[in-house]
């Protein structure tokens, strides 16, 4: 059996990978490793549990609670919440744990579980290791001590949670949204309700779409993967702008008022000049991935703002922005940190704050993500080939530096192992796209004739 976690906690079909036993298991064994590592000495333990709107939420976080109550930590029940609610509100209150129920951006019958560790921060590749080396052990057998009488956890429904989250978003935007008309896409999601709220108390008046979940429609055709309704919806109603979140919320793409996208890298871009006029972009510096656009990379050497670049992955962003301290980062998807005020990617947050640099200045969307010109990018997925000899194949080295030849200063090659799937991804940005498109095509086919 492979690792259960992966980049961001356990994923899987709910009731078939992901069922009930496996939920209350690996909670059992995630207070069971964070007692052991000394997280609740000397008080009794406290959890906050929130989840998306998805049907099978519901019976896993009756398992998860069920889970921690039996091993004696007490538990705090939000309810349906953004995963950067769960985060905030776990720091916020004190608790030594947080619970987030959902799979993010992938279709309703997936779920999945995310721990966070005290303060609302992820935890360590290591404690994960050890959350799931005390469930495989209590699944053979092993025994463990469970409280009873005064000792088991108590379960309460937390709904404060909402109007604390939302007043901490409020709370930190530089200026209000006062003369801006927003249309905002839920995708059906945990922000349904969080981020017309926000938004609305901000002072902005908002046109609400995918805000409707039912359990069984979140991320369907509509959010941040499929921002075509939005697009519409922002020009039929003659919107300054719009945001799109995912079924989770922890990440926003936009939309200017022509209906044109506005993506992660033009998003950071925009956000990046606002910190560094008030002061708050440290060192200088954002953080991007290997993914980021070239454009980005080319705007921000030209506006005298330092990039670091990780490898892809928002964990891997905040890994350095955390070593480092560097308070902007995320991705060309929408993941946005800004770590003064979150301890993940917040897509409610980086809207509001995306939206108060339009206020403040009295500049179109438009206008503002223009100081990146976006270069064509062309991705082609090679899959069935081996994806551990990408490097160590002179044949592919030799066609990816012809092919950076080619394209000189105004294009890059990118060649990248999938973590999760047996496929190299082959990236090309170029000038043309027609450019891009030719090259891609011609190193796709190196690399199937090569590696396949």
């Amino acid at each position: 059996m492979g690792r259960l976690f992966g980049t961001d906690g356990v994923r899987g079909v709910a009731n078939a990978d992901l069922t009930a036993e496996l939920a209350l298991g690996l909670s059992v064994a995630a207070a069971h490793v964070l007692g052991e590592a000394g997280t609740f000495d000397d008080h009794r333990p406290v959890a906050v549990v929130g989840r998306d709107p998805r049907a099978s939420g519901e019976f896993l976080e009756a398992a998860v609670v069920a889970g921690l109550a039996s091993a004696g930590v007490d538990v705090l029940r939000v309810g349906v919440l953004p995963t950067p609610a769960v985060a905030y509100l776990t720091g916020a209150l004190g608790a030594d744990l947080g619970v987030m129920l959902s799979a993010s951006h992938n279709p309703m019958p997936d779920n999945g579980i995310k721990f966070f560790a005290r303060g609302g921060h992820k935890l360590a590749d290591e404690l994960e290791d050890r959350i799931e080396e005390t469930y495989r052990g209590h699944s053979a057998g092993q025994p463990w001590n469970r409280p009873t009488g005064a000792g088991v956890g108590r379960v309460r429904d937390y709904d404060e949670g909402f109007d604390n989250y939302v007043a901490h978003l409020i709370g930190v935007l530089p200026n209000r949204l006062d003369g801006l008309k927003i249309v905002i896409d839920g995708a059906h999601g945990a922000a349904a309700r969080v981020s017309p709220e926000a938004f609305a108390r901000a002072g902005a008046e908002v046109v609400t779409i995918g805000t409707d979940p039912d359990g069984l429609n979140i991320n369907a055709q509509c959010g941040s993967t499929h921002i075509e309704k939005l697009r519409a919806a922002v020009v039929e109603h003659g919107a300054d702008l719009g945001v799109a979140h995912d079924g989770d919320a922890d990440r926003c793409l936009a939309v200017d008022a022509k209906g044109e996208e506005v993506d992660g890298d033009q998003i950071l871009a925009v956000l990046a000049l606002a910190m560094r006029e008030s002061g708050a972009l440290r060192k200088n510096t954002v953080v991007g991935t290997v993914m980021s656009n070239l454009g980005f990379k080319l705007a921000m050497e030209r506006e005298g703002i330092d990039l670091v670049q990780t490898a892809v992955g928002d964990r891997y962003v905040l890994e350095s922005m955390k070593e480092n301290g560097f308070a902007l980062g995320g991705e060309q998807s929408g993941h946005v940190i800004i770590l003064d005020h979150a301890t993940t990617g917040d897509g409610t947050l980086t809207g509001l704050m995306l939206a108060a640099r339009v206020a403040a200045t009295g500049r179109p969307l438009a206008e503002l993500a223009g100081v990146m010109k976006r270069l064509p990018q062309v991705l082609v997925n090679v899959p069935d080939v081996d994806k551990t000899r990408v490097a160590s194949t002179p044949a592919l080295t030799t066609a990816v530096t012809e092919a950076e030849r080619e394209l000189g200063g105004t294009g890059r090659v990118l060649l990248r192992p999938s973590g999760t799937e047996p496929l190299v991804r082959v990236m090309v940005e170029a000038a043309d796209i027609d450019q891009a498109h030719a090259v891609a095509g011609r190193l796709a086919d190196v690399v199937k004739s090569t590696l396949g």
